[in-house]
């Protein structure tokens, strides 16, 4: 177990409707300061395949794919005790400050990549920020069990939602 400490900040903008929440960054990711950095982790392709769009490959690409669709990306932990990528040896969590983010973007949604993610934010943050989050299934190569179609079918019509609620549907390639 090593202690570890979130240094990747979070991606938003004044335009961002929905907001995903992932809980502590790989280790592919810790090495290369961005989210989801992994080459199996399968969130770049879910996203692109929702929205219709190529695959963003460059830290710079996956920024401006997520500002111009209106996501913001971050984690529900600021430190833990975590051994390797292993969401399982997660302890002594410290959570994000999501109050900033929240303050400045008009995130309608809150939505947690995987289990994980989903019971940190709903032991950590949400009595604090008085919001709820919508549990997607993982992305994670360690989630085998769900195809990359079989994502994309959930993933699809949530962002949908997020992004245009009460508008079922509507093209999210017309973003």
């Amino acid at each position: 177990m090593e202690h570890m400490i979130h240094e990747i900040k979070p991606v938003f903008n004044h335009e961002s409707k929905i907001l995903i929440l992932g809980s502590f960054p790989s280790v592919k990711s810790r090495e290369g300061h961005f989210f989801y950095h992994h080459p199996q982790n399968r969130f770049w392709k879910v996203l692109a395949a929702c929205l219709g769009q190529p695959v963003p490959g460059t830290v710079e690409e996956k920024t401006i794919f997520l500002l111009s669709n209106h996501i913001a990306v971050w984690d529900v932990i600021a430190s833990c005790d975590i051994q390797g990528s292993s969401d399982s040896s997660i302890r002594n969590v410290t959570p994000n400050d999501l109050s900033n983010l929240l303050a400045l973007a008009p995130v309608r949604t809150i939505y947690t990549n995987g289990g994980t993610s989903h019971k940190l934010f709903h032991k950590y943050l949400e009595p604090s920020l008085n919001r709820e989050a919508v549990k997607l299934p993982s992305t994670s190569p360690a989630n085998a069990a769900w195809s990359l179609n079989r994502l994309v079918s959930v993933w699809g019509p949530a962002l949908r939602q997020g992004l245009f609620p009460g508008e079922a549907d509507r093209d999210l390639t017309d973003l």
